[in-house]
């Protein structure tokens, strides 16, 4: 049996105003289909692509919030978000649409250096 690549996706970009939120959701589903071993951290703004609630009808946007769900359905469960991008925005675990583990800087850097690929978005 092959080896599994590990790749980690990181999303630090809010998710409405730029494509960046939503392709890196596509990509991360695409790719958990190939069985890879995927991780994906919230860092900075991306914090909000998982904030429960979010009303996009002014923006004239679909809400793609929801989708994360089915990061499940792909065996995808490695989820983390950085404690202080989590604090600083005046949210908790409780305030996401998914289950995360939060992870100091230090802690988040240390998995990066285990991947063989890290996927920014």
């Amino acid at each position: 049996m092959e080896e599994q690549a590990k790749i980690m996706f990181i999303m630090r970009n809010a998710p409405h105003g730029s494509i960046y939120a939503f392709e890196g959701l596509e990509t991360i589903l695409i790719m958990g289909a190939y069985e890879q071993d995927i991780s994906l951290v919230f860092l900075d703004d991306g914090v909000y692509a998982i904030k429960k609630g979010q009303d996009t009808s002014e923006l004239e946007v679909k809400p793609f919030w929801k989708t994360f769900r089915a990061l499940e359905g792909y065996d995808i469960e490695k989820l983390y978000v950085d404690e202080e991008a989590l604090v600083s925005r005046g949210l908790t675990p409780d305030d996401l649409v998914v289950d995360v583990e939060v992870r100091k800087a230090g802690e988040i850097a240390k998995l990066m250096a285990e991947q063989d690929a890290i996927l920014p978005f």
